[in-house]
């Protein structure tokens, strides 16, 4: 315990200028006396870390000390070739990059680990498209992922409606979703972040002396992500439908609609209906009545359509066709 935990702290202090005993303790989560014993012992070891004292000070490595990669175990250095999406590196242009990175990584294993790559990768494989799609690669997705990487501002040209739409942006990260490369990005003209679909741009362009922007330290791009990924599934949301659903249609039914919506509802449906058959009303938010016309008949008859009445009649007719259809 002790071992992995002094490796980590050479390793934190390798990464960085210097760091507090307040900034190791919460990396390492221990207090910060443990802090100073452990930076005692690898001095004691012939690792140079160098204590600071003062308001400034903290801990450093000094004399260019690096450390090789031989204290990692099979499993750490399986999953470190499992850090990378093989094909979404290869369409931001990053393939022989990453390639470089495997084996200079690679060389620096033990023998006895020289093998974890190819475990890895005959174990696990993420295949990111979504089924019965033929993913394209954007053409413009490489020019992206390079103004991402340099933090450097762009001019962008995309389709908004028939229209072309040009925004100098500080694009901050890149986002794979169900097999759609996305942009996430801050508008250089306000203090507002927005995300952008790539295979709508129809140009990216350097920005003035290919300017460079200053990131936000505040802004996590999985957080801005997940709160933008919710905005977006609720705000398409704006219509409501009325319906019953048994309780294999109840087990059913967030897969056929929206799923989060689905949970919500059934946790608010509350008791089920009088009859002792299990069936529950539930209030539900759809898309429109279309959509929910098409989403609701595949749980057949595990589902009633109260309202609106438009909808509930729509189901009626179909029972009516399908009752004709299947009569003997």
């Amino acid at each position: 315990m002790r071992a992995a935990r002094l490796i980590k702290m050479v390793l934190l202090l390798q990464s960085r200028p210097s760091m507090t005993a307040a900034e190791l303790a919460r990396e390492l989560e221990v207090s910060e006396r443990t802090v100073t014993r452990d930076a005692q012992a690898l001095s004691e070891a012939g690792v140079p870390v160098y204590a600071n004292r003062g308001r400034a000070g903290g801990y450093r490595l000094i004399g260019g000390y690096r450390t090789r990669l031989t204290g990692l175990a099979r499993g750490e250095a399986e999953a470190l070739f499992l850090s990378g999406v093989p094909g979404a590196l290869r369409e931001m242009g990053l393939e022989d990059a990453a390639s470089a990175a495997r084996l200079k990584v690679s060389a620096a294993l033990l023998p006895s680990l020289s093998d974890a790559s190819r475990a890895a990768a005959q174990r696990f494989h993420l295949d990111a498209p979504s089924w019965f799609t033929e993913p394209k690669t954007p053409e413009l997705l490489p020019a992206v992922a390079d103004a991402v990487w340099d933090d450097r501002r762009v001019v962008a040209r995309y389709r908004r409606g028939d229209s072309d739409v040009e925004r100098e942006l500080e694009p901050y990260g890149l986002v794979l979703k169900a097999g759609v490369w996305y942009l996430c990005a801050r508008v250089a003209a306000g203090d507002s972040f927005r995300v952008y679909r790539i295979d709508r741009f129809t140009a990216v362009d350097p920005a003035a002396s290919d300017e460079r922007f200053t990131r936000r330290e505040d802004f996590d791009l999985p957080a801005f992500w997940e709160d933008r990924a919710e905005q977006f599934a609720r705000s398409i949301l704006r219509a409501e439908v009325v319906v019953r659903v048994s309780p294999d249609g109840a087990r059913r039914l967030p897969y056929a609609v929206d799923p989060t919506a689905a949970r919500e509802a059934l946790e608010l449906a509350g008791v089920p209906d009088d009859g002792g058959d299990g069936w529950v009303t539930v209030t539900l938010p759809v898309e429109s009545e279309e959509v929910a016309h098409g989403q609701l008949a595949g749980l057949g008859p595990e589902v009633e359509v109260l309202a609106p009445a438009s909808l509930r009649a729509r189901f009626a007719e179909d029972a009516v066709r399908l009752a004709a259809l299947y009569r003997p």
